[in-house]
């Protein structure tokens, strides 16, 4: 079907990504640059720019892809790059992508694209496999090994919705544009589940025969304090004497996968939460957290950090918007001020912490991006970067309608039920689709 290189990878690479891929906690990296982009308006055109100028590779994962209106140019992109004899690397997730036309997969392989699918879905009756529930939900790109694109924005139109057709304002949506030492984990990822996809396993399968051999044991945990980079004098001295100029932004790119960065994502954002002091904004369309998250921001809200949740106000899924709904109660009594977005659907997931952390990504809060699906985030520790993403969603937020809290008794009693059925219901999807541990 495809030109496809060998599936077997040079050993001391494989080991070089291992080495990441061994730390559990966000391992941040100085001098890189962030920009945040809004929407695919803002993401498309620097994306195709970037693809118009790459001179070797493109690697790219993506959740869902649509040939439809904004988002055709940058598959325009993709197939011109290919001719011109870059390496091409696509893979999209089977479920995510299912509308997409066979003649869209056909035509970017024609031109040289090396596409791969991660758990295609033949027939919808294919969900009746529960684990394919658990799918590969990131956003990400990297070019000639340089920049790199991560985010919630998928592949497709702002102004169009596979369920709900076009709309006259554009969906609510963020990425951020990277270059600097951070790439790396990134494009690791990538290719990581890029030969999942193709070859049915990856590097990462053959952790426990590398873990036996002393001699890689001893160069993983050399390379795992190179994954860590720590600078050595001379490195924090040229650092330091650049520093008043160029201020570094230290940025980590974070990962929830099935092996031991499962919650890498979720404990980040909550030792942020318990650590702010003046505010957190969380945009997110699905949330659903579990109880050491509510916990956090209650407890938050309590101290006096101002919190402020942006949720969906036009909702694309109704039990999503009704599992969010059954937590705004006991959130509100502790002081979380909640807001639903009006103008369009909103799709962005951001997480702002006080005046200098904040994450942008492709997971939400709720059960399948915290247990079941593979997700991606970046966060930045720059003052400069959430000054800029302060301004934007505090426009977001002047677009929304504040929602308060409710005495009245018999909603209580109805939120209640509601509630248990959620529960209930959630407990029972996690069960089936094989996730492990409480949530």
């Amino acid at each position: 079907m495809l030109n496809t290189p060998s599936p077997e990878v040079d050993a001391d690479e494989s080991l070089k990504r291992l080495a990441w891929y061994a730390q559990r906690k966000p391992v941040f990296t100085g001098g890189n640059q962030v920009k945040l982009l809004r929407g695919g308006k803002e993401l498309f055109p620097a994306l195709s720019d970037s693809i118009d100028h790459a001179k070797r590779s493109v690697w790219l994962a993506l959740y869902m892809v649509s040939p439809l209106g904004q988002s055709g140019s940058v598959l325009q992109a993709l197939k011109r790059a290919a001719r011109r004899g870059v390496h091409v690397h696509m893979v999209v997730d089977g479920f995510g992508s299912r509308e997409a036309p066979a003649e869209l997969w056909q035509e970017l392989e024609k031109a040289g694209v090396k596409l791969a699918i991660y758990r295609p879905m033949h027939r919808i009756w294919g969900l009746l496999d529960t684990s394919q529930w658990r799918r590969m939900h990131m956003k990400l790109c990297v070019i000639d090994e340089a920049q790199a694109f991560v985010g919630g924005i998928n592949l497709i139109d702002d102004h169009f919705d596979l369920t709900h057709g076009w709309s006259q304002q554009p969906r609510l949506d963020y990425a951020v544009q990277v270059h600097g030492p951070v790439i790396t984990p990134v494009l690791h990822t990538i290719k990581a589940v890029w030969t999942r996809a193709q070859f049915g396993r990856d590097w990462r399968d053959d952790l426990s025969h590398l873990m036996q051999d002393t001699h890689r044991l001893k160069r993983v945990k050399h390379w795992v304090q190179q994954a860590r980079m720590r600078l050595n004098p001379r490195e924090q001295g040229k650092l330091a004497h650049g520093a008043s100029l160029h201020a570094p932004m230290r940025s980590a790119f974070v990962l929830r996968d099935n092996l031991r960065q499962r919650r890498t994502i979720e404990q980040s954002a909550l030792q942020a939460i318990h650590q702010a002091r003046q505010r957190i904004d969380i945009v997110t369309p699905y949330f659903y957290p579990r109880r050491a998250i509510r916990l956090a921001l209650r407890t938050a809200a309590a101290r006096g950090v101002s919190v402020r949740l942006l949720l969906q106000g036009k909702l694309d899924f109704k039990i999503a918007g009704l599992a969010a709904r059954v937590l705004y109660g006991e959130l509100q009594q502790h002081g979380v001020r909640i807001f639903e977005y009006q103008p369009a659907f909103l799709h962005a997931k951001v997480l702002r912490v006080d005046d200098e952390w904040a994450t942008v990504g492709s997971s939400n809060l709720d059960p399948l991006s915290m247990v079941l699906n593979l997700e991606a985030n970046l966060i930045i520790k720059d003052r400069g970067f959430v000054r800029s993403l302060s301004q934007a969603l505090n426009e977001d937020f002047a677009q929304s309608r504040e929602v308060l809290p409710t005495d009245d008794s018999s909603s209580r009693w109805i939120t209640r039920l509601r509630r248990n059925f959620i529960r209930q219901l959630a407990k029972g999807y996690l069960r089936l689709a094989g996730a492990t541990g409480r949530y």
